[in-house]
């Protein structure tokens, strides 16, 4: 099964086009595919100022506060007025959905989880103490606080691990207290 490391400190920030705040795209699957045609995509963003979200048809996304005092999500038809000012709790909604994000009090940077509804689906939770990750040929793992051991891989806090294609499955150990880790897995539509 072929791993791929990452340490969120060493990504590129890629600015919106809208200048309202920065991507750090963990990855994308598969490799080049773009904001069109992925199956899946992982990335951090830093939010700046208030302004829309890029809308997406056909995917769903998860989103989850890492750090800030967070955003309201509001969408202009209604159906979604979210707060999302508590860290570390995922946040589930329809991608094509057309969203402004008010900030709650100067930048917030989120944790963002995207995959192609009909081919995908993402299975978002975070860990506090030992667990198991069920098997998933696509996924990712990311040590929020404190240091994990992953299957024999050992992550400290702002790192981690991606595999793309071939079933896995992980024990997650926290090496200390107060750790957390958020564990994304992607499964067929439909299983």
């Amino acid at each position: 099964m072929a791993v791929h490391r990452f340490d969120i400190a060493s990504l590129a920030a890629s600015p919106w086009k809208n200048g309202g705040g920065v991507t750090r795209e963990i990855v994308c699957s598969p490799a080049g595919a773009g904001m069109e045609r992925f199956d899946w995509r992982v990335s951090i963003a830093t939010i700046d100022r208030a302004g829309p979200f890029s809308a997406f048809d056909g995917v769903d996304r998860v989103i989850m506060l890492l750090d800030g005092a967070g955003v309201r999500l509001r969408s202009r038809d209604g159906r979604i007025d979210h707060r999302l000012d508590v860290p570390h709790a995922p946040f589930a909604f329809d991608g094509g959905v057309a969203l402004d994000g008010e900030l709650l009090g100067g930048p917030s940077t989120d944790f963002n989880v995207m995959s192609r509804r009909g081919r995908l689906r993402a299975d978002v939770r975070v860990l506090q103490e030992r667990g198991d990750v069920a098997v998933a040929a696509h996924g990712l793992l990311l040590a929020l606080r404190g240091a994990w051991r992953l299957n024999d891989i050992d992550c400290e806090a702002g790192a981690g691990v991606w595999w793309d294609g071939e079933p896995a499955e992980w024990q997650a150990d926290p090496l200390d207290s107060g750790a957390a880790l958020v564990a994304v897995r992607f499964t067929t539509s439909g299983s």
